[in-house]
């Protein structure tokens, strides 16, 4: 973890009125709880903010990193992680407006409700990966934010 603060919350006039010990502190609880990779200062930090924030944490092993086994990993409304213990994936593809006439009219008509309503549809009929495809060169010039 990064650890950037300021020097406390802006008072009235914006300026920072906790001071170097008060930082040191905080951050040293941080320190001593094995929780700092990185430690610098921001907004009304001073020198003497930076020198207490060093003494406070000498001595102190950094945050341990995790082993994160190697995987694909996708995210959209919930994590989905692709490895050799996948069995199987399923793929929605008819959001493609190449291999789905049907889709393709609905973005040409500019009816997205309906367009998302085919998206959920796959995905409640058990799609774990949603493949929207809007690049087709031929019909993508007809749509405004596609004009050359």
């Amino acid at each position: 973890m990064c650890v950037y603060p300021n020097a406390g919350l802006p008072n009235a006039f914006g300026e920072y009125d906790e001071s170097p010990a008060e930082t040191a502190d905080i951050l040293r609880e941080y320190g001593e709880s094995g929780l700092v990779n990185v430690v610098g200062g921001c907004c009304g930090t001073t020198p003497e903010h930076i020198r207490l924030l060093h003494a406070g944490l000498q001595g102190r092993a950094p945050r341990r990193l995790a082993a994160v086994p190697v995987k694909c990993r996708l995210a959209g409304l919930e994590a989905l992680n692709i490895d050799d213990d996948s069995l199987f994936v399923n793929v929605g593809e008819r959001t493609n407006v190449t291999g789905s006439a049907k889709f393709r009219k609905l973005i040409e008509a500019g009816d997205y409700g309906t367009a998302l309503e085919v998206a959920r549809q796959q995905v409640t009929s058990g799609a774990q990966i949603i493949d929207v495809n809007m690049d087709e060169g031929c019909w993508t010039r007809r749509l405004p934010w596609c004009a050359s």
